[in-house]
């Protein structure tokens, strides 16, 4: 790590995408702006803007860097990026490491034009491509499983009559999980990997189209959310509208779309596949409930994915909610830190119990995950010391076992607190009065018939995966 070190109370993220076309000239960098600051909870490593005019020279402008998106772009920076074709992408590392090279989109200058490409998610065979691409004479500016996806693309390019074509011959021969947005010089195309493992969607707002990882992105740029993009499906956006590509598209058994994101990664505001997530994480909470009653005083939740979960534990079990914790907005994902052993009071920069609201109390305190168990034993030592009298923990998803290999920051088996120890193990190691996981079996409830992922639960991948960790294997390259 670098003098920056990643404070998280969960999994990390997954990335960002975003992508805008104004049919009538206008620039579009502002409004890529807003979505990616709409999305800038799904990664605060990197961010970027790619943009083309399709009335002038077609020359694509762009901006990245390291850090959140209003600290990478001001209104000098914005007016800048002329064009009314962009892509945006806020990113977290997962396959590669934290470098201005690796921040997206990536811009690939070719033979037939240029192409700028956001991805979000990882393959689960990107160490091979990448391989096979070197020896056929490639040269790689990142350590990022995206490029391999960008190469791919133009050279399909060079044998097909079109930008789209060339992403389809490219979605034949990647495997894992993605969303893209990808502009060419007057097209914008939107992709999503034949599992729907990573969200897409469409919104349009007058003469203007959008794709986005999230609809809360569609809103905050004042746009109509038209609908997801399908599993397997490749959208092409022109002057002349909408077209869809369905041939790579699964049976809807197979579909897998990421729970996580139900529990965790999306934000409380977004719809995805026809799913209310602020819905799904109530009916978590109060399958927690049902699953894990106590007696107790208070229910709170660990904020930001564990607020509403609480909410829903508070109203199945009749147990008051309340707000036990002041999250400081200020902090990001990364600041510098005095010495690496100072996970402690990095917790406490992040997050501070009020005393008033839980001293004498008995509290149930709901969060979305424990992956290691440090911050949580952290919060619950936080909360005793605030007085609370008891501190039961109810988790929002079950128990981590297996990585993930398709672009959740899950680390590897030996790593994860419950790949080694039991639920009453962890309880002792964390300090909790009692614990308890939602039950594998009740997270279909939070999202009815939807076909999804949960692998790094039950180790039932929806494709064959690696013998190792992918995102450790690219590091080293």
């Amino acid at each position: 790590m670098t003098a920056y070190e990643h404070i998280t109370t969960g999994t990390g993220e997954e990335c960002g995408v975003f992508g805008a076309y104004d049919m009538d000239g206008r620039d579009v960098a502002a409004s890529i702006y807003y979505g990616l600051f709409a999305l800038q909870h799904r990664g605060q490593e990197s961010c970027g803007i790619a943009v083309t005019d399709t009335f002038g020279q077609r020359k694509v402008l762009s901006r990245k860097g390291l850090g959140l998106v209003n600290e990478v772009f001001d209104e000098e920076e914005l007016a800048k990026l002329k064009g009314n074709l962009g892509v945006g992408h806020v990113r977290y590392s997962t396959a590669g490491g934290t470098r201005v090279e690796n921040a997206q989109p990536l811009v690939i200058n070719y033979v037939k034009g240029t192409l700028a490409i956001a991805h979000n998610g990882n393959l689960v065979n990107a160490v091979e491509l990448r391989h096979e691409l070197e020896y056929t004479g490639a040269i790689f500016q990142t350590t990022i499983d995206s490029e391999v996806i960008a190469y791919h693309i133009a050279r399909e390019r060079l044998n097909t009559k079109t930008a789209e074509e060339a992403v389809k011959n490219a979605m034949k021969k990647i495997r894992g999980a993605y969303a893209l947005v990808v502009s060419s010089p007057r097209k914008m195309i939107g992709a999503r990997d034949p599992f729907g493992l990573k969200p897409l969607c469409i919104g349009k707002r007058e003469n203007t189209y959008f794709l986005a990882s999230e609809s809360c992105a569609i809103a905050a740029v004042d746009a109509e959310f038209v609908r997801d993009v399908q599993p397997g499906e490749i959208v092409t956006i022109t002057k002349d509208g909408i077209a869809s590509d369905m041939s790579m598209a699964l049976p809807e058994e197979q579909h897998a779309r990421c729970i996580f994101e139900y529990i965790y990664f999306a934000r409380t505001d977004s719809t995805i596949d026809g799913v209310n997530v602020y819905h799904a994480r109530i009916l978590a909470g109060k399958a927690l409930a049902e699953s894990y009653p106590v007696d107790a005083d208070l229910v709170v939740g660990v904020p930001d994915s564990g607020l509403v979960a609480a909410k829903g534990y508070s109203e199945r079990s009749g147990i008051p909610y309340g707000m036990a914790f002041h999250k400081n907005s200020y902090v990001g994902r990364t600041f510098i830190k005095p010495k690496q052993s100072d996970r402690e009071s990095s917790v406490k920069i992040k997050l501070n119990v009020i005393p008033e609201v839980v001293k004498g109390k008995r509290i149930v305190m709901v969060d979305d995950s424990i992956v290691r168990g440090t911050t949580c034993a952290n919060i619950i030592k936080m909360l005793k010391n605030a007085g609370a009298t008891e501190v039961h923990v109810r988790i929002s998803s079950p128990p981590f076992l297996h990585p993930c290999y398709f672009g959740t920051d899950v680390p590897s088996d030996e790593q994860l607190i419950a790949h080694s120890h039991t639920p009453e193990e962890i309880r002792k190691m964390i300090g909790a009065d009692s614990l308890g996981y939602m039950e594998v079996a009740k997270l279909k409830d939070m999202v009815g018939d939807l076909n999804y992922c949960d692998a790094c639960f039950t180790g039932d991948y929806p494709m064959e995966v690696p013998g190792r960790d992918i995102s450790h294997a690219f590091e080293q390259m």
